[in-house]
């Protein structure tokens, strides 16, 4: 067969993926609309998976025009080159040369795994992609004393289904809280331009308008949720209302963090609305910003080159990462590079009743799963090839020791059979042995509320011990151990028995069966620290308590899902101006 023809099988099965990926997408919108969280869950789950399926379809069919797929001498390299030309002005060029790369490195063996054959290094010019950054946002212009106007005019842009309970007064805080919190209001109006991209970006129970104001002193980033209901208010109303104005980078930046769901925003060009969401969260880099979108298997692509770029440009060495070692993961990690490496171990100790499958199984789990800003997102990649004199001697000889099953050596590179790859956070437990008591009680009371967010999404950490949680640099508690985790309602919490003498104290074995957890006994294994468990118990008693679980799991069981804001109560308009909200 000719090379032509492959190529356009491949970007046929791209353009497919595509067009099924914005069609579930777009499905977001009518969820919301809906309030139909269960549905909206479910959606965003599916998903995730629309990617290696389509890849899978595209090799079956490829496989029947070349049955012996063979890298012949020039063949391949022909075939991406044909590739290339078709990509030229292609609204979704770069994504489509990750699907190709995707197919290629499941019909070949690494080695064949380098430019000539693959898109290791991206042929297009980024600043001449086909569509300009405008086509992804509306301007609006307010003339003189129509600001509020301007904003009911950008509110009815989206379409939102319900209607809005009291909007007059939301645009009216909306106003208000832009005026405190930016200079930019300062401006005479006809000085001011709002630039709004044109989808919402769709998450749980919330949809968010990002857009900026420019003035001829420069740019205001912004994020406007949209939620239903109220739930600060006693008012019976149905319907959306604005919660909050959100204009500081940090919190912005947590909004589209790495411990989050993916949005469900539609784009026909991708690439746009990523250089525009640069311009509004410069700290972020791409894979981070493609993944937040929905675009995981993009954001692999670009960490992986980040990776490279970084290995070339640094010369430290990769070493243990800090913190007690694991007994499922071994990890590692690059102390100029904020990530961690995670192998999971040849074997594990009796405890540990698991199999290696089933560690890969739960770490799909949480990633289809909402992670309502409490887990982190991780990244899995095959045949991993690393330079070798880039391990300290004392970590590759330690991986030889506990993932020999998954490491090979070829020539000056260490190859990693399967490995995942994290956000690198400080360990809990060593981040409380460096701060003083103030922060101690801050960072354990987060610990429990991150306990609560977490199983309020049906998700049982297992091992809940300290040092299977990280703090973030905004100084969050984040879980990102997952070979335990299981669904809150397969977990039976029960009340630990009384003795009702001595002798039952001493003698008395409690009948255990498998699934049975005592949260009577969390904090003994949470912490050996008396000082922590005393944080735990006096900001989270109910953790202790097995009805507070069992309520949890009725309602899930009844589909209701509790609110879990990705910023603080206090920045809620609800809060800030209660004399507004009856």
């Amino acid at each position: 067969m000719q090379p032509k023809p492959i190529a356009e099988l491949i970007l046929k099965g791209f353009k497919r993926h595509f067009s099924l990926f914005r069609d579930s997408t777009s499905e977001a919108s009518r969820y919301f609309n809906q309030a139909d969280w269960q549905g909206f869950q479910q959606q965003s789950s599916e998903r995730i998976s629309f990617y290696d399926q389509r890849v899978n379809e595209t090799l079956q069919l490829l496989r029947k025009e070349l049955p012996d797929p063979g890298v012949r001498a020039g063949f391949w390299h022909e075939v991406k080159q044909l590739y290339s030309e078709f990509l030229l002005m292609h609204p979704q060029a770069e994504l489509a040369e990750t699907f190709y790369n995707s197919v290629f490195c499941r019909l070949f063996e690494r080695k064949y795994f380098h430019n000539k054959n693959i898109f290791v290094e991206t042929t297009l010019n980024r600043q001449q992609l086909p569509a300009p950054v405008a086509s992804v946002y509306d301007s609006y212009f307010p003339v003189q004393n129509s600001l509020k106007q301007t904003l009911r005019q950008i509110i009815a842009s989206f379409h939102f289904g319900p209607d809005f309970i009291q909007l007059d007064r939301d645009i009216r805080l909306l106003v208000r809280s832009f005026m405190a919190q930016s200079s930019h209001g300062q401006h005479p109006l006809h000085q001011i331009r709002f630039d709004i991209l044109k989808g919402a970006f769709y998450r749980n129970k919330a949809a968010y308008i990002v857009g900026r104001a420019v003035t001829p002193q420069g740019q205001q980033p912004f994020i406007i949720p949209v939620l239903h209901q109220q739930a600060c208010s006693t008012a019976t109303s149905e319907g959306l209302y604005l919660d909050t104005l959100i204009t500081e980078p940090q919190q912005m930046s947590v909004i589209f963090g790495f411990s989050r769901a993916y949005f469900m925003v539609d784009s026909q060009v991708p690439s746009a609305l990523i250089q525009f969401l640069r311009e509004l969260l410069p700290h972020k880099t791409l894979a981070e910003l493609y993944a937040s979108i929905g675009f995981h298997k993009q954001g692999k692509t670009e960490f992986y080159r980040e990776l490279l770029q970084h290995l070339h440009h640094s010369s430290d060495q990769f070493v243990a990462a800090p913190g007690i070692r694991g007994l499922v993961m071994m990890v590692f990690t690059l102390p100029s590079f904020p990530y961690v490496f995670k192998v999971i171990r040849d074997e594990f100790p009796e405890s540990k009743q698991i199999s290696r499958a089933m560690v890969k199984t739960r770490y799909l789990q949480v990633k289809k799963h909402d992670r309502v800003g409490r887990m982190a997102d991780t990244m899995e990649y095959s045949d991993v090839a690393l330079p070798k004199d880039r391990f300290a001697p004392e970590l590759l000889a330690e991986l030889e020791q506990s993932i020999a099953g998954s490491l090979r050596f070829e020539d000056d590179l260490v190859v990693i059979k399967h490995l995942y790859i994290e956000r690198r956070m400080i360990p809990l437990n060593l981040y409380l042995e460096q701060v003083d008591s103030t922060e101690k009680t801050r960072i354990m009371k987060d610990y429990g509320q991150a306990l609560k967010d977490i199983i309020a999404a049906n998700i049982f950490p297992g091992d809940m011990l300290l040092k299977n949680f990280g703090v973030t640099r905004h100084k969050r508690v984040i879980f990102y151990d997952y070979d335990e985790v299981q669904y809150l309602l397969d977990v039976n919490f029960r009340t630990l028995p009384k003795a009702e003498s001595i002798d039952d104290a001493l003698y008395n074995e409690v009948s255990v069966a498998p699934g049975d957890v005592f949260p009577e006994q969390i904090t003994t294994y949470v912490t050996a620290q008396p000082e922590l468990r005393e944080l735990l118990q006096q900001h989270h008693p109910e953790l202790m308590d097995a009805s507070y679980w069992q309520q949890m799991q009725q309602r899930i069981r009844a589909g209701q899902f509790d609110d879990v804001f990705p910023y603080p109560d206090g920045m809620r308009f609800c809060m800030q101006y209660a004399e507004d909200y009856p």
